[in-house]
C-alpha cells in the first residue's frame, strides 16, 4: 500500500516562531523610495476598434477622429441583470487600436528606454515612432520591449498598440495562445498600466520574461534565525564590461534594516546573475490570516557608491506542507483552507480594473472570513496578488491552459505549446517573492473539451499539461503544483481517456453536486461519497475541491427548494435554493480532513458570453456578490457565519420581500447555538443553529408587512438582525406554478414556486445546454400562458397541501399531456379535502391532443385545516402545469 503523501516547502524547514504585529505592521510594509526612472503613460491615449484605411502604425497616421481613452481601458462590456443584450453591451472581438503622443523627458547619455505593460489581451503589437518593437502573446502577464534604438529622448514619441482578441478558430492567430476555451470571456484592450521605464545599460535585468529580477528564497527557517539566498539577474547592454557592487538588504515592516549583504560584480557585456545570502536573527514569519507578516528585500546595483538601479520585493518568511490524509499545515499548524474563485471583471468595467475595485474585491473576501483565493482562470494583477500578501490569504495561482489544447483532436501544436510555456514561465518568474501564492496550477479541466461544443473526437490534453508540470518545477522547485480536474468519474463529458489526475503534486476537483449532475437533492451524500472513492483511489494524493456551487439570482425566490426542477443553464435560479446548497455543501467539505482546501465557485458573478440564466444575460451567476459588487447573496452570509471568527448573524431571504404564500419558512445564519425569532412583536421562540442555519418553519404571515427580528448570544455579545417580508392579501388567493423551482409574474398575478406538495416529479418542457443549445426537440404548448407550461409536475400520484384560508374557494388545474402519442389508458382523479372533483380524465383525449391545455375548475370548502389536493392517475402519468385557487 502506498504511504500517503506529504508535500512541503521543501526550502523551509523548522519550528514556527508567532510574534504580534501591529495593526500597521500588518498593512504597510515599509519600501524604500525607488531610484527607477518610471513615468506612467495612462492618459491621452486615441483608441479605434477594428480596421482602418491607412496604416495606423505609422507615426503621421491621423487619429484626430478616435475616442479618447485612459488607461486601463478595454472596449468590451460583458453582462447585465437583465433577460437580453442592452445597448451597453459590446462583446466584439478583434482587433483595437491604440495610439499615444508623448513627449518624452530628456535625459543623461546612456540611459535605456523600456515599455512596461502589466498586460494586453490577447495578442499585442507595438509600434515606436512607426517601426515595430515587438510581439507579445498573452493576454495576463507584464512584458517590457527595449525600445532605445527608436525612442527619441526630449520629442514627441508616437506609441502604437494593437490589441487582438479574435475569436478563437481555425486559422486564427488566437488559435495558437492560450486559453482556446472556457467559461469566461476574454476581454480585449490594454487593460492595465502602462509606463516607460529608463535605466542605465547596466542594470537589474527588466527582460527577465517580465518578472522584477531578484527572487528571494529561505532555505532554513527557525525561531533562532532565517537563511535567505536572493538571486539577482544581471544585464549590461553596454560593450564593455562595468564594476560594479550589488547591495542586497532586508528591512522589517517598520523600515528597519534587519540584514545587509554587499558583494562586488564585474558586470560583462549580456545577461548574468549574482547571488546573495543574509541572515535574519529571530525571524518573524508569515502565518496567514492571523499575522501576515512582510519584509521587503531591496537589491541596489551601485557604482563608485551611487545607486544606479534598485528593485523592492516581499518577502513573506513561512513553512508550509500538505498532506494527503491531514490536509495542509502553515508553519507546522494545521489550518482548514476555506475560500473564493475570483475573476477579474467588474460590471460595467470588464477587465480594467482600478486599484480601488481590487481593494473592494479583497475586503469583500476578507469580509466573507475566507483565508484562501484561487486565482482562476489565469494570471491576475501585481496589485490583487500584493493584497493577497497583506492580507494573509494562501493563493491557488493558475496558468490559462483551460478546457483544450487543440481545436482539433490532438495533443495542441508546436506553437501552443511555446506559447503555455512561455506563460507559465512569466507568471512564475513574475509572481514567484508572493509569500501567498503556495500552489501553481498548470491546468483548469482540461479534460472537458467536448463539455463546451468541440466537434470530432477529443483532443489529447495529458502531454501538454505533463511538460507545464516539468517547466514549472524547473522554475520554481519549492512550490507545489496542483491542476483542476473537471470529468474524472464524472462521466457526463467524453473525454480522450487520459488519466490527467495524477500529474501534478496536489489535485482539485471541479465538482457540482446538487447543480449540473442528477440527484440535485441527494448531493450530500454524493459528495461524500465522491470525495471518500478520490481519496481512496489517490490516497497519496492531496486532494482539493477547487470549484463548487450554483447559480442564484437575487430577484428569484422559491418557497420550497426542494419541490421544483433545478434548471442549471436557464431560469430561474433562485437565491434560496443557491443558499441550500451551499449549506448542505459545506458540512460535508468540513468533516473531511483530508480535503485541504475548498474554494467556492464563484466570489463574484463574472462575465461569460454564452450565458443566459438567473436574472441575468452573459454573466455566470454563481457568484456570493453580484457583478456590480452591490448584493451580497444569501450564501455569503451562511459561509460568514461559517467560516467568521466573530459572532456572525444574519436573517435569510431579505431580498424575497413580496411573499406568495401566506405562510414562510423563516431561516437565519449564526455562530451561535441557537437563536430567538419575534415575529410580528410575538416571540416564535428559540431554535438550535445546526450548521449554523437556524430555522422556524411555517410561519404565518398577515397581509402586508411582517417584521422578524432575530437575536443571538455568544459569551457577553447579543446579535440583533431584522427583516420585513410583505404578506398577500387574504383574499388574493394562491397560486402554484407545479414543476418550477421559482414562481413569476403573469397576468397581473403571483405564481409561487412548486410547494406545499408531496409526490411526483417536477418535469421541464425543453432543457437547454451551454449558450442556449437545445438539448431535445422544442416542444410548445397550445395555451393562452404557455409560460405556465414551461415546467409541471408529473406522477400517478401526488399531493399538496396548501394553507388556504378558511371559506369558499374555486380550484382551477391547468393540465395537458406532454408525450406526443399520449396515454390512451390515463385516467386522472383529483379529490379536495376527500371529496371527489374530477374523476377518470384523460388529458390528452379531453385537450383532442397532446401538448394542449385543459383547464379544470371545481369548487371547494376549505376549513381551518387548509386545503388538501390529492391527485392519482391509473394507466399512466397525470401531468400539472398550475394550481389557482380564487374566490
Amino acid at each position: 500500500m502506498r504511504r500517503p503523501m506529504a508535500i512541503a516547502a521543501l526550502f523551509m524547514t523548522g519550528t514556527a516562531l508567532s510574534v504580534p504585529a501591529t495593526a500597521a505592521e500588518r498593512r504597510s510594509p515599509a519600501t524604500p523610495a525607488a531610484t527607477r526612472d518610471v513615468h506612467p503613460l495612462l492618459q491621452g491615449w486615441r483608441f479605434h476598434f477594428g480596421n482602418v484605411q491607412a496604416d495606423a502604425s505609422r507615426a503621421d497616421f491621423d487619429d484626430s477622429g478616435w475616442d479618447q481613452v485612459a488607461l486601463p481601458h478595454s472596449w468590451n462590456r460583458i453582462g447585465g441583470y437583465r433577460t437580453q443584450r442592452g445597448p451597453d453591451s459590446n462583446n466584439r472581438q478583434g482587433h483595437g487600436w491604440y495610439r499615444l503622443a508623448y513627449k518624452a523627458p530628456a535625459v543623461a547619455a546612456g540611459l535605456r528606454q523600456y515599455l512596461d505593460f502589466a498586460a494586453v489581451s490577447k495578442i499585442a503589437d507595438v509600434w515606436v515612432n512607426g517601426s515595430h518593437v515587438g510581439t507579445h502573446k498573452g493576454a495576463f502577464g507584464r512584458f517590457r520591449i527595449d525600445v532605445t534604438s527608436v525612442w527619441r529622448p526630449g520629442q514627441v514619441n508616437t506609441v502604437v498598440v494593437r490589441a487582438d482578441n479574435s475569436k478563437v478558430e481555425a486559422g486564427s492567430a488566437t488559435a495558437e495562445v492560450i486559453p482556446l476555451s472556457g467559461d469566461f470571456f476574454v476581454h480585449g484592450g490594454i487593460y492595465r498600466d502602462v509606463a516607460l521605464l529608463q535605466l542605465p545599460a547596466a542594470s537589474i535585468d527588466p527582460l527577465d520574461h517580465g518578472g522584477p529580477g531578484v527572487y528571494a528564497r529561505a532555505t532554513e527557517i527557525t525561531a533562532d534565525r532565517a537563511l535567505v539566498e536572493v538571486r539577482t539577474r544581471l544585464r549590461n547592454l553596454g560593450s564593455s564590461a562595468q564594476p560594479l557592487r550589488l547591495v542586497t538588504r532586508v528591512t522589517d515592516a517598520a523600515g528597519k534594516t534587519v540584514a545587509r549583504e554587499e558583494q562586488p560584480v564585474q558586470l560583462a557585456p549580456g545577461a548574468s546573475e549574482a547571488i546573495g545570502r543574509v541572515t535574519l536573527p529571530k525571524p518573524h514569519l508569515w502565518n496567514g490570516r492571523r499575522d501576515p507578516y512582510l519584509y521587503t528585500v531591496t537589491a541596489e546595483l551601485t557604482d563608485t557608491g551611487r545607486v544606479i538601479d534598485r528593485v523592492d520585493q516581499p518577502l513573506g518568511l513561512r513553512t508550509f506542507r500538505f498532506d494527503a490524509d491531514k490536509g495542509f499545515f502553515l508553519n507546522g499548524q494545521h489550518v482548514k483552507l476555506h475560500g473564493v474563485s475570483r475573476h477579474q471583471d467588474a460590471l460595467g468595467s470588464g477587465w480594467a480594473l482600478t486599484p480601488a475595485q481590487h481593494a473592494q474585491d479583497m475586503a469583500l473576501i476578507e469580509e466573507l472570513g475566507a483565508n484562501t483565493v484561487r486565482q482562476a482562470h489565469y494570471q491576475h494583477a501585481d496589485q490583487w496578488t500584493e493584497l493577497a500578501d497583506k492580507a494573509g490569504m494562501v493563493v491557488w495561482a493558475e496558468l490559462p491552459y483551460v478546457t483544450t489544447p487543440s481545436l482539433t483532436s490532438d495533443k495542441g501544436s508546436d506553437a501552443l505549446w511555446a506559447n503555455a510555456e512561455e506563460q507559465l514561465r512569466e507568471q512564475i518568474r513574475q509572481n514567484y517573492n508572493h509569500p501567498s501564492i503556495m500552489m501553481w496550477s498548470v491546468g483548469n479541466e482540461v479534460d472537458s473539451a467536448k463539455g463546451f461544443g468541440q466537434k470530432g473526437a477529443p483532443p489529447k490534453p495529458l502531454a501538454l499539461l505533463q511538460r507545464l508540470n516539468a517547466v514549472a518545477h524547473q522554475e520554481d522547485p519549492d512550490r507545489p503544483t496542483t491542476m483542476a480536474d473537471c470529468c474524472e468519474g464524472v462521466g457526463m463529458i467524453q473525454t480522450a481517456g487520459e488519466k490527467v489526475v495524477g500529474t501534478t503534486d496536489l489535485v482539485g476537483y471541479n465538482r457540482y453536486f446538487g447543480w449540473y449532475y442528477p440527484k440535485p437533492l441527494e448531493m450530500a451524500a454524493q459528495l461524500g461519497a465522491a470525495l471518500d472513492k478520490l481519496h481512496a483511489d489517490h490516497p497519496a494524493l492531496p486532494l482539493s475541491i477547487s470549484e463548487y456551487g450554483g447559480g442564484g439570482a437575487v430577484t428569484q425566490h422559491s418557497d420550497d427548494v426542494r419541490s421544483g426542477f433545478v434548471n442549471f443553464v436557464g431560469r430561474p435560479h433562485p437565491e434560496e435554493y443557491a443558499a441550500w446548497l451551499h449549506e448542505q455543501t459545506w458540512p460535508v467539505i468540513a468533516a473531511r480532513n483530508q480535503v485541504f482546501a475548498s474554494w467556492v465557485w464563484a466570489m463574484f458573478d463574472f462575465a461569460s458570453d454564452f450565458r443566459d440564466e438567473g436574472d441575468s444575460v452573459d454573466l455566470n451567476d454563481k457568484g456570493l456578490v453580484t457583478a456590480d459588487r452591490k448584493v451580497r447573496k444569501d450564501p455569503f452570509w451562511y459561509y460568514q457565519a461559517a467560516w467568521g471568527e466573530t459572532p456572525a448573524l444574519h436573517l435569510a431571504g431579505k431580498h424575497y420581500v413580496q411573499r406568495a404564500y401566506p405562510v414562510m419558512d423563516v431561516k437565519a445564519y449564526a455562530n451561535a447555538p441557537s437563536a430567538t425569532l419575534t415575529f410580528n412583536g410575538r416571540k416564535l421562540g428559540d431554535t438550535l443553529c445546526v450548521n449554523f442555519v437556524c430555522e422556524w418553519k411555517g410561519v404565518a404571515l398577515k397581509p402586508g408587512a411582517n417584521k422578524a427580528v432575530v437575536t443571538s448570544r455568544t459569551g457577553a455579545r447579543t446579535l440583533r438582525d431584522t427583516a420585513t417580508w410583505t404578506g398577500p392579501a387574504a383574499n388574493a388567493g394562491i397560486r402554484i406554478d407545479a414543476g418550477n423551482l421559482g414562481g413569476r409574474e403573469l397576468a397581473g398575478h403571483r405564481f409561487g414556486s412548486d410547494t406545499f406538495v408531496t409526490g411526483g416529479t417536477p418535469v421541464i418542457l425543453n432543457l437547454v445546454g451551454f449558450g442556449g443549445r437545445s438539448l431535445g426537440p422544442l416542444r410548445k404548448v397550445e395555451t393562452a400562458t404557455p409560460e405556465l407550461f414551461e415546467y409541471w409536475r408529473e406522477g400517478e400520484a401526488f399531493s399538496y397541501r396548501i394553507p388556504a384560508p378558511a371559506g369558499t374557494w374555486t380550484v382551477t388545474l391547468h393540465l395537458f399531456e406532454p408525450r406526443p402519442g399520449g396515454t390512451a389508458n390515463q385516467a386522472l382523479t383529483v379529490t379536495a379535502n376527500g371529496a371527489t372533483a374530477i374523476e377518470g380524465l384523460n388529458i390528452g383525449q379531453a385537450a383532442g391532443g397532446p401538448l394542449r391545455e385543459v383547464i379544470r375548475s371545481f369548487p371547494v370548502k376549505v376549513g381551518t385545516d387548509g386545503l388538501m389536493l390529492d391527485f392519482k392517475s391509473t394507466g399512466g402519468k397525470a401531468s400539472l402545469g398550475a394550481i389557482e385557487i380564487t374566490r
